[in-house]
């Protein structure tokens, strides 16, 4: 049986890989309310979010000269001393039970404000200020928009006391932290689905010794069991509009792609094939559907209407092995895990040009998702005996590690962003 549960986990990152004509910041403690001990470090959270992108280089606060907390207080000359091309500063100040969060970027060597903002939560949400201020500082100076305050799923397996096997499905803040379970099993859970507005998860589950496809609603816990017929019930995938779901079915003796309606419960068979058929994923648009077939012979990755008129486009042709396809948030480049002679690495594809580019080491990488901002990509691979997470930028130049303490993590899914 499922659980929802307040269980929670612990992930942390290490940045393996970083861009070498990173951008130099500074991210100054932020000045607290007379003195007060805050529950989250607003500086901290702000400078590894920085530092985790992969484009900036941020500065040790033991190396700071000076640490100004208002505009009037900044001494351009000290932060190009240190070699740094921008700075941030702020304060936290309290109102009874809400904590008002001012944040002021600077470019150092134009000597200017880019950006001032002010923020007010309550205590509990200051870290997820703190990374809406990593948003609006990485959205000025890249002119794309952060991550930040986006968010993760997850299942983690590991051995209990008995030594059988839990397995936990989680949802967490993209780095990992505030990760809480909201499925437990002693079967497999696995290919976890957000849906457009991030409020709901379908997901796989072997609880009743048979595959089932549930979607989960997080802000009751309430699930409902969509799909339970005779054979493969598998790889869920949400429509846009969010009111229909791809599956992967064999109900008719085969595998293949069907589409249900969740208002009415109806289900309309896509693809007709001999071969297998499975892993769907919808456009943008909602027009088409990415889904991976071993018609010929190997699997590959094919694009069909998803009203179902027309044939099925092969779009993938390099390497002997290509699935586990998606689509980027703008769908001009498609996501895919590609193997060539047994090694198995994460590969984006631009629709438009047909090129693809190989963005991971291997051997075993697998179920890539993007980042809503579509500049990075979160994969589960293998590190040692372990499964670990993995993040790689678009173009292949930062990578992170991320780890599950206390057992092996994969099948992760970046949430689209509300």
């Amino acid at each position: 049986m499922v659980y929802s549960h307040l269980l929670r986990a612990e992930l942390t990152i290490e940045i393996t890989e970083g861009v070498q004509s990173a951008h130099t910041i500074a991210v100054v403690p932020f000045a607290s309310p007379m003195g007060e001990q805050l529950k989250e470090d607003v500086a901290q959270v702000i400078g590894n979010d920085l530092a985790r992108s992969g484009y900036f280089k941020v500065l040790d606060k033991a190396q700071m000269l000076t640490r100004p907390s208002q505009p009037a207080q900044v001494k351009f000359r000290n932060w190009e001393a240190l070699g740094q091309d921008y700075l941030v500063i702020g304060r936290v100040s309290k109102d009874n039970n809400l904590y008002h969060v001012q944040m002021s970027l600077f470019d150092v060597y134009k000597k200017e404000q880019l950006k001032g903002l002010r923020v007010t939560v309550e205590a509990s949400a200051l870290r997820m200020a703190a990374h809406y201020l990593s948003d609006a500082i990485y959205a000025k100076l890249t002119g794309i928009p952060g991550i930040f305050t986006s968010r993760i799923a997850y299942v983690t397996s590991e051995l209990n006391g008995q030594h059988k096997t839990k397995y936990n499905l989680y949802v967490a803040d993209y780095d990992g932290a505030n990760a809480i379970s909201i499925a437990q099993s002693k079967e497999p859970i696995m290919s976890p689905a957000w849906s457009p507005h991030a409020d709901k998860i379908a997901y796989v589950s072997f609880e009743n010794k048979v595959s089932e496809i549930f979607v989960q609603t997080l802000a009751t816990g309430e699930r409902k069991s969509i799909a339970k017929y005779k054979g493969i019930n598998g790889a869920p995938a949400w429509s846009p509009d969010g009111k229909q779901l791809a599956l992967t079915l064999s109900k008719g003796g085969n595998s293949d792609i069907y589409i249900l309606t969740l208002a009415n419960k109806s289900l309309r068979q896509l693809t007709k094939s001999l071969a297998i058929d499975t892993e769907a994923a919808w456009s943008p648009d909602g027009k088409k559907i990415l889904f991976t077939s071993d018609r010929g012979r190997r699997p590959q990755l094919y694009i069909m209407a998803s009203n179902g008129q027309g044939v099925a486009e092969r779009i993938t042709f390099d390497g002997d092995y290509n699935a586990r396809g998606s689509f980027s948030a703008d769908g001009k480049s498609i996501v895919m895990v590609q193997g060539v002679q047994g090694n198995y690495r994460i590969a984006v594809q631009n629709l438009a040009s047909r090129t693809t580019t190989v963005l991971s080491n291997g051997p075993n990488d697998e179920s890539p998702s993007f980042a809503p901002n579509g500049q990075v990509i979160i994969y589960a691979r293998r590190k040692g005996n372990n499964d670990i997470l993995a993040t790689v930028t678009l173009d292949g130049a930062s990578k992170q590690d991320i780890r599950h303490r206390g057992g092996m993590v994969r099948e992760p899914a970046w949430a689209p962003r509300k």
